[in-house]
């Protein structure tokens, strides 16, 4: 056995598996295993109290727990071939012209906002130019205002964006939301997802204060993969899943039997919505009645949103036995991210 950046593996194993690096703890820590697990990836940790696991489902794939703030690094140095972490926390520690990027942006869990959040008494600061203002007095007085944060690179880039430049930032990475009440700042600049936490301790958001919306990512690092076959397909194994699963929670399944004088004229009335007559068409066949009559099944994929409009249509014209189910996966004629990734690597050494 031999140590590679802290993980005891055998080498022929180490140099063949492609690494994932998930959260061990933390607000993303059980969505991301619940993401796994319903995209046909569930994760198996290897012990309780053990830091790796497998992807049970996709051959030489293992994980990697680790803490949210360190993913970024772990795969920007290649100890991880790939990680899911927040966006937020990717762009604070991302390394301009470093080899990893984000190939799926939005794994839709982990939602929040990154926000600037003063205290509830400072009844004249609703906007970032009132808070401007308010620096300029605090600088005037002999100090500057102190801003307590987690993310000082995305902080900073967003105040002088919005010409606040008299400011101190205190990185931290403790509870935040007491800075101001103890005086170890003045305001903050923190996650949120409802704002309660904020509330309760007596902060505000500001009207235009959102320093970035974020969610959960998948990032990879480009350079690992890109003279790597079998960790390529690995990859895109992960990927296809992933978008898939994605996509396929946009839509439903619709499939109904309609009786009709012939499958082109059942066609021409469902295809009189286009906007609910499937993806690209219906698909139509016969059903052997035994009954008689021309009876055919069809069957279309619409937007989740749209289905009882669907369900409508087909009743119009005498649609009966109308099913609705969701399906695991919906692919595409190519793997979108998978794309991106590719189109990364080519030209890599």
């Amino acid at each position: 056995m031999v140590q590679v950046n802290g993980f005891g593996s055998n080498t022929m194993e180490t140099r063949n598996e492609l690494r994932l690096a998930i959260p061990s703890d933390g607000a993303l820590y059980e969505p991301t295993n619940e993401f796994l697990r319903a995209s046909g990836m569930p994760n198996k940790r290897i012990s309780a109290r053990g830091y790796t696991g497998k992807i049970t489902t996709v051959d030489g794939v293992s994980t990697l727990f680790q803490r949210a703030s360190d993913i970024p690094g772990k795969v920007e140095d290649g100890t991880a071939d790939c990680g899911i972490v927040g966006l937020d926390r990717f762009l604070e520690y991302h390394q301009e012209g470093g080899d990893s990027l984000v190939v799926i942006e939005d794994l839709r869990f982990g939602a929040c906002e990154l926000a600037l959040a003063v205290p509830e008494t400072w009844l004249d600061v609703t906007t970032t130019a009132d808070l401007g203002d308010l620096a300029l007095e605090f600088r005037e007085r002999g100090r500057e205002m102190r801003v307590a944060t987690k993310y000082p690179r995305l902080t900073q880039r967003f105040l002088f964006s919005k010409d606040i430049n008299y400011l101190t930032l205190i990185p931290s990475s403790g509870t935040l939301e007491v800075a101001p009440a103890i005086g170890q700042a003045d305001l903050i600049a923190d996650v949120t997802a409802t704002g309660t936490t904020l509330r309760e301790n007596r902060l505000k958001t500001l009207v235009d204060g959102t320093i970035l919306t974020s969610q959960s990512c998948l990032i990879v690092n480009r350079r690992s993969l890109a003279n790597a076959g079998t960790k390529l397909a690995q990859i895109k194994a992960i990927l296809e899943r992933a978008e898939g699963y994605l996509r396929s929670q946009d839509y439903c399944s619709l499939a109904a039997n309609v009786q009709g004088p012939s499958q082109e004229a059942v066609a021409t009335r469902i295809l009189d919505r286009r906007d609910i007559s499937g993806v690209e068409g219906p698909t139509i066949a016969p059903v052997y009645s035994a009954e008689g009559g021309d009876w055919y099944s069809v069957t279309v994929l619409v937007e989740k949103a749209r289905v009882l409009d669907a369900v409508e249509h087909m009743r119009q014209f005498g649609g009966t036995g109308i099913t609705v189910t969701q399906p695991s996966y919906l692919f595409l004629d190519k793997c979108q991210a998978y794309q991106r990734l590719t189109a990364a690597v080519s030209g890599i050494d």
